[in-house]
C-alpha cells in the first residue's frame, strides 16, 4: 500500500495556525479541511490557503480583491463560501491568527 502524499504546505499553514486552538486537517475532495472543534473553517487546495466567509465577512474579501474557492460541477462553475487568504497571512502570526479566527468565526454563525 502507498503511503499518502504529504501536502506540506497545508502542514504549514496547520501549524501557523495553532495560536487560535488545535487546528486539524483533514485531507478531503483533493485538498485539505481545516479545523478546529469539529467545525471546517479553511480549505487548502493545490497550496493556496481559503478561509470561510459570510454575510459579516465577505465584504473584508471582497475588498482586497480576493476570489472564492470555485469548481465544476456538472460541466458548470460553482463556488463556496471560502475565499483566498490574502498574501500577508502566510508571512505573519499575527495576521493569520486575526483572519483564521475570522473564519472560524463564520464557521460558528454557520452551524447556527
Amino acid at each position: 500500500m502507498k503511503a499518502p502524499k504529504r501536502d506540506e504546505f497545508a502542514d504549514w499553514v496547520v501549524e501557523m495556525m495553532q495560536g487560535i486552538g488545535p487546528v486539524t486537517p483533514r485531507r478531503m475532495f483533493g485538498g485539505t479541511g481545516l479545523f478546529l472543534d469539529g467545525l471546517m473553517f479553511a480549505i487548502v487546495i493545490d497550496s493556496e490557503l481559503y478561509l470561510k466567509a459570510d454575510d459579516q465577512t465577505r465584504s473584508r474579501f471582497i475588498d482586497l480583491g480576493l476570489t472564492p474557492f470555485t469548481y465544476m460541477r456538472q460541466g458548470k462553475p460553482c463556488s463556496l463560501s471560502y475565499y483566498q487568504a490574502p498574501e500577508e497571512t502566510l508571512e505573519s502570526l499575527e495576521l493569520m491568527r486575526e483572519w483564521a479566527n475570522q473564519a472560524y468565526g463564520a464557521a460558528l454563525r454557520g452551524r447556527r
